[in-house]
């Protein structure tokens, strides 16, 4: 699914059902949140840390769409074309990293 696609489809559910959108900051606050909410689960279920009882049924997915959904809002109630943006990004980072990596001792 293109992400424009996507951009619209949040867009028609603030419309019809979240009534309007959050403003910037309470929206970056949430961002803020829901990637805190993604790192406890990777800290705890990948990292050194040990998995409380409470954590263990959290859903990486569901955090990780959390994030995603209010990226998604922040897009829309800025103006970025999220799918413009992240073509130029592949763009730019495939001209600088293609031997980069490839390069890299720590990688091998």
């Amino acid at each position: 699914m293109e992400i424009t696609k996507l951009q619209n489809e949040v867009d028609e559910w603030i419309k019809t059902i979240g009534v309007r959108y959050f403003n910037e900051l309470t929206n970056m606050a949430m961002l803020t949140e829901e990637v805190g909410e993604v790192a406890r689960i990777i800290a705890r279920r990948y990292g050194e840390q040990s998995e409380k009882e409470s954590d263990k049924t959290k859903d990486l997915g569901e955090e990780l769409a959390d994030v995603l959904f209010v990226t998604l809002c922040l897009a829309n109630q800025t103006g970025t074309d999220l799918q413009k943006a992240f073509e130029e990004k592949m763009r730019v980072k495939t001209a600088r990293d293609k031997n980069r990596h490839r390069e890299n001792e720590k990688l091998k």
